[in-house]
């Protein structure tokens, strides 16, 4: 009776699943003759700002029953692959592969890209720089711990812009070779998931050595190879290395999340809904910052992150890092560029770019 009743949903899903698949067939037909346009032109293949209309129209249009970011990821997906019949984009990252800079990557671009995995935060600089990559993701701050302030150095000192971003939840899990926690000497992890999970450690292993390692995919690298050893990592990183998971969701706060951004030469055009990062540097006398930022007050710019960083140059002064809502080419915003540049002792513009999805 079951049967019955579902061997003519079953051919109505067959039905559909093949106009689908004309559909996306049909799709990839036209995003190669879109490659060719862009060959002519010698366009880049990927476009940030396009990609994320299409992201946001899919999800303004959806009625339901799936959830508009499910729908997202299928579309991203469904880009992805098409954009890969034009030429696979590399995109560096922090590696091992495991790692959430990883999951950042697969989150902007879709799975159909090069990952190419860096053993340092300044390798993803490098390889971008370089032109081995064409991108790179590197994480800028943590909800919880702030920023990461080598990213901010290195964007400071780069002709690199940033192309986007991705905010991704968190999720630690303390994990093992054993799946338990005997006979283990230390727990490995980079140095910001062990400030992420530092209470949760003191309550349950206060005794047992914290270790600071390049990456959380490094640390479950090493937890697989050393039975002594466990790691705090995603539980990606934790299948790739054969790890058993002694306790899963081990950070401190429920909704830790990081902010990535993507590196790269290009400067995307407005997408509509922009932030764009700045960093600026003012006279050490009072009133300075004020008078600086004043500006985005007075043409109605909303500012979403003022982070400070020392100089390093011995007189106590500081570079600060500012985000702002719209792009650098919307006419409010281009005027209050303008005028903070005119205060601004330092001023540079590290990109614009779309707002994360």
């Amino acid at each position: 009776m079951t049967d019955d009743k579902l061997k003519p949903l079953r051919e109505q899903i067959d039905a559909i699943d093949a106009q689908i698949l004309d559909l996306l067939n049909r799709r990839a037909l036209i995003a190669q003759q879109v490659g060719h346009v862009k060959a002519e032109t010698n366009a880049p293949v990927f476009r940030p700002e396009r990609e994320a209309q299409v992201l946001r129209s899919v999800a303004d249009r959806n009625p339901g029953p799936l959830d508009a970011g499910d729908i997202q990821t299928i579309f991203r997906e469904i880009m992805s692959s098409c954009r890969a019949l034009e030429r696979r984009v590399n995109v560096a990252y922090l590696g091992p592969v495991g790692t959430f800079s990883e999951q950042a990557v697969y989150q902007q671009f879709g799975h159909a890209v090069e990952g190419m995995p860096c053993v340092s935060i300044d390798e993803v600089f490098r390889a971008v720089e370089a032109g081995t990559a064409d991108f790179g993701v590197v994480p800028l701050e943590n909800s919880t711990e702030g920023a990461i302030n080598r990213t901010l150095d290195l964007l400071l000192q780069t002709t690199l812009s940033i192309s986007g971003e991705i905010s991704i939840p968190i999720h630690h899990s303390l994990m093992s070779r054993s799946g338990s926690m005997e006979g283990i000497k230390r727990v490995c992890a980079h140095s910001q998931a062990l400030a992420q999970c530092q209470a949760w450690l003191n309550q349950h292993y206060p005794n047992i050595e914290r270790q600071a390692v390049a990456s959380n995919g490094e640390a479950a690298r090493i937890a697989g190879d050393d039975p002594t050893a466990a790691a705090i990592a995603g539980e990606i990183a934790g299948k790739k290395y054969a790890l058993g998971v002694v306790q899963a969701h081990v950070q401190d706060d429920p909704h830790n999340r990081t902010r990535f951004v993507v590196i790269g030469r290009m400067q995307p055009a407005p997408s509509g809904k922009d932030h764009t990062s700045l960093v600026l540097a003012v006279p050490n006398k009072a009133g300075a910052v004020y008078n600086m930022l004043a500006p985005l007050a007075s043409h109605g710019v909303s500012m979403t992150r003022f982070e400070s960083r020392p100089a390093r140059m011995g007189t106590w002064e500081y570079y600060f890092y500012v985000d702002i809502e719209g792009h650098a080419q919307d006419e409010k915003v281009a005027t209050a560029l303008a005028e903070l540049k005119l205060n601004a002792a330092f001023f540079k513009v590290l990109g614009s770019y779309p707002f994360g999805l």
